[in-house]
């Protein structure tokens, strides 16, 4: 069985001798305070830093998940408010949570086929805030766009991106931004439980000047810890140990990034031409890399999902607004081309 389920995702085959490895060197029962275990750490960020084109100036933080990240940038980074620009609903969720946290935050919303405005950004926000790549809908903004939009920050406003579906599948360009977070089990093709936090040294001057120390995960915190390669909370050990594993496995970012996006051209090229699916972003500049939606009528979406499971094809289901009439499909890096062609050939044979 292929999974393209757009998370939790396939995960690379490889894992299952790394986690033999990781029972067998005992890293399931390693203190996360030993020499053993910030020796990981320290080597685990070298190279993220290497295969990603991470600044070296940058501070990489492990959390539980990029959910926690949206609740830990609202305690740790937001005095007063944060600015959402969203067009799906994991950007919404971010804004949602925010709120809870910081009453006086807004957003704005914009279509799937739409670049948002430049021109409603408040210039007293805390944190101007965007999804990268949103899952739910299978939009994608590029690096101009991020570049524009870090240059019409506020004075005193930090860029913080949501990338969970592309961090370590796409090259992006960190500089452009003071705060990238994402989870494992979507690009990195691992098992889920461990979320990255990556921060510009102007992020870390901002938290470290406002303070805030009042939660187990406030960022001064796990500063102070990661400092000397630790957390503030017992960490995913193993999940950490097999992110060491796959980085070391892996291509850098910019092989990665090649592939991926030869894929999905494909990919897109094919259901361009489709008859009964066709792609539910029709805007090729907001279109994601990583994860292909596809719409059609709601019968239309559970006879092709049910058809290619007797296949051992598992097509992602919609999300939010769109899940009755679209299906989504990852294209993540463990996910092997031979799923592709087979995929392609699924909907060639049965949906021409």
């Amino acid at each position: 069985m292929y999974t393209f389920n757009p998370g939790p995702s396939e995960v690379y085959p490889e894992v299952r001798t790394y986690l033999t490895a990781a029972f067998d060197e005992g890293w399931l029962s390693a203190p996360h305070r030993g020499e053993r275990f910030t020796g990981l750490v320290r080597q685990v960020i070298a190279d993220m830093k290497t295969k990603l084109n991470i600044p070296q100036d940058y501070t990489i933080f492990f959390l539980n998940s990029a959910t926690e990240c949206w609740e830990v940038l609202a305690q740790s980074l937001t005095p007063n408010k944060s600015f959402h620009l969203y067009s799906g609903a994991f950007g919404e969720k971010w804004m949602e949570y925010a709120k809870a946290l910081r009453p006086a935050t807004t957003g704005q919303s914009f279509g799937v086929d739409e670049l948002p405005s430049l021109d409603q950004i408040p210039q007293d926000a805390d944190l101007v805030c965007i999804t990268q790549n949103e899952t739910s809908n299978a939009t994608q903004l590029r690096d101009g766009f991020v570049l524009n939009l870090y240059n019409k920050l506020g004075p005193n406003a930090l860029l913080a991106v949501d990338a969970t579906s592309s961090l370590g599948g796409i090259q992006l360009k960190m500089i452009k931004a003071d705060i990238w977070f994402a989870s494992v089990q979507k690009c990195f093709g691992l098992p889920a439980g461990l979320g990255l936090m990556i921060l510009s040294p102007r992020a870390v001057a901002r938290f470290r000047q406002i303070n805030e120390r009042a939660h187990y995960n406030s960022l001064v915190s796990q500063y102070e810890k990661m400092l000397n390669y630790q957390t503030t909370h017992t960490p995913n050990v193993l999940d950490i140990y097999l992110l060491s594993r796959v980085l070391q496995d892996r291509q850098p970012i910019k092989t990665v990034h090649q592939h991926l996006l030869d894929r999905a051209t494909k990919l897109y090229d094919y259901f361009d031409n489709a008859t009964q699916l066709t792609p539910l972003v029709t805007n090729p500049e907001t279109r994601s890399t990583t994860v292909i939606g596809l719409q059609g009528p709601p019968a239309l979406i559970d006879e092709v999902k049910r058809r290619a499971k007797e296949q051992g094809l598992q097509l992602g289901n919609g999300y939010g607004n769109w899940k009755p009439n679209t299906l989504r499909v990852a294209n993540f890096p463990a996910i092997p081309d031979a799923a592709y062609e087979q995929l392609v050939q699924f909907f060639a044979r049965e949906f021409a």
